[in-house]
């Protein structure tokens, strides 16, 4: 649904602020018919069948189809505005908090003078920003909810959605001691491959560092996690406990450090010795003759053969 307006004086035109996608709304329109054709016939025949058994058939198709109508229309509702509930879950939580805010603020203003009034406001919004633990943890859950909304600007301006436009329903964040982690359900069109290839895009667009994915459930392959990383706590120094035990009167020993050779001295190392093989001499016979050839050579060709 876009919201036209029209052209202003000067020449200037003030353009089109779309609330929810052509595509998707078309998509929505189509969903509905179909929602309401098949939960009519549906609940109207199994209303006409239960009705048959104590009523005239005839009579039973009648209120098969009272029934069936109203259960269809329903089910048009429903399908119908699902783009602007899901709208309206993405700032669920800004809607709630604003709501408190304003009830909270007209209920102390009308119970309360003005100075009672700026003075509860002053403790209420400075308390919580004057302590670090607090503060730390309401600019964590702020980046949850700016998180949120940067995640719904990837999946619509950069990463590819489904054919009838409906993007990924991104249903809850939390801080971590690195940053955020929020939970996504995949809408069919998109696997966690698809996102794996622009994570950088992604961590660019929630202002982080880096950001990382991976499936949340074993047997669900559309329920993802992302991990946005703002810093690294692994080069952080942390206190350790063993300082208190050490008494700071204990004196310090100097231990010699040992001599670590930079170079080898030959003359110093002794040559090995090397022994060779001893050779014996062929054992002569009685007459002095020399002993017969081996096995070998008595059975290598003699090359006279071959002449």
């Amino acid at each position: 649904m876009s919201k036209f307006s029209p052209r202003r004086p000067f020449g200037r035109n003030t353009g089109t602020v779309t609330v929810i996608e052509a595509k998707v709304h078309r998509s929505s329109a189509r969903n509905a018919r179909l929602a309401f054709i098949l939960t009519a016939v549906i609940v109207g025949l199994l209303a006409a069948v239960v009705a048959a058994s104590s009523i005239h058939p005839i009579l039973a198709l009648f209120l098969g189809a009272a029934i069936g109508v109203p259960s269809g229309g329903l089910a048009w509702v429903l399908v119908r505005i699902w783009p602007v509930l899901r709208l309206l879950w993405w700032w669920s939580i800004e809607i709630g908090l604003t709501t408190a805010v304003i009830t909270f603020w007209v209920q102390l203003a009308n119970h309360t003078s003005t100075p009672v009034t700026l003075v509860v406001v002053a403790l209420v919004v400075g308390v919580p920003a004057a302590i670090p633990t607090t503060r730390r943890q309401l600019v964590a859950w702020t980046w949850c909810l700016v998180v949120r909304h940067r995640l719904r600007v990837c999946f619509a301006q950069f990463i590819i959605a489904n054919q009838s436009g409906s993007l990924p329903l991104i249903l809850w964040a939390r801080p971590t001691p690195v940053g955020e982690r929020v939970w996504v359900y995949l809408r069919p069109g998109l696997s966690m491959a698809d996102l794996e290839g622009r994570l950088d895009r992604i961590a660019v667009a929630c202002h982080a560092a880096t950001a990382l994915v991976e499936r949340a459930s074993d047997g669900n392959s559309a329920y993802l996690r992302f991990d946005i990383k703002r810093r690294e706590v692994l080069t952080a120094t942390v206190g350790s406990p063993l300082v208190d035990v050490i008494n700071p009167d204990t004196p310090t020993a100097d231990r010699p450090s040992p001599v670590i050779p930079t170079a080898l001295d030959l003359p110093d190392v002794d040559a090995p010795v090397i022994a060779l093989p001893v050779q014996k001499k062929p054992a002569s016979t009685a007459n002095g003759t020399k002993p017969a050839a081996t096995s070998s050579s008595a059975d290598a060709d003699d090359v006279s053969d071959w002449i």
